[in-house]
């Protein structure tokens, strides 16, 4: 049972309990918990199922979901679901942000991002959406790697799918994956 919005009410359920549900104990106690506030029962054998404790694919029930719902405060499942299409946490959205694209660029352009802490990594653009790293301080990046990227965004990880390194495919890699990009610089001719 993977359906998103059942996830995100499990989600939710368990941060106004407080706790993560992952025992037998924590599916008795919250049983009573939700019984004591709310009046209604959900017996903790369901909420094993719900929750993947116990191997079932049998989907919840309405009632079960509109019982979480209300203990999440609202009327009943489906206004749980037209507070979660409503919510900006879970839209898609445009946003406004410093950005470089790769498509933009001249063959040869040098780039140099950081991120933080004090990472810095110099490239030349090759064209077709590829670069190469010309000089590394302090990352994971080495001289001579490769990767593909279609841009560049200030304050934005950035997720490469693998680096090539001497003819091997990297794992992904991230960088600037806490507070994303700080710098993003073009020089001109290749000079700073």
């Amino acid at each position: 049972m993977n359906i998103a919005e059942i996830e995100e009410l499990k989600l939710q359920v368990e941060r106004k309990y407080g706790k993560v549900l992952g025992t037998s104990t924590d599916f008795y106690d919250f049983s009573l918990v939700m019984e004591r506030l709310t009046g209604n029962h959900i017996s903790p054998s369901t909420l094993k199922r719900m929750w993947g404790y116990v191997n079932d694919t049998h989907k919840p029930r309405r009632l079960t979901l509109d019982l979480l719902s209300r203990y999440l405060d609202y009327e009943d499942y489906q206004a749980f679901l037209r507070w979660l299409k409503t919510n900006t946490k879970y839209n898609s959205s445009f946003f406004s942000a410093r950005q470089l694209i790769s498509s933009e660029q001249a063959t040869g352009t040098t780039i140099e991002i950081g991120w933080s802490p004090n990472r810095l990594v110099r490239l030349r653009y090759l064209g077709d959406s590829q670069y190469e790293v010309v000089k590394s301080e302090n990352s994971k990046m080495k001289a001579g790697d490769k990767f593909m990227t279609g841009c560049f965004i200030m304050e934005q990880p950035l997720y490469l799918p693998y680096i090539e390194r001497e003819g091997e495919r990297t794992p992904p890699f991230i960088a600037g994956r806490n507070g994303g990009l700080t710098v993003i610089r073009i020089f001109e001719n290749g000079l700073p």
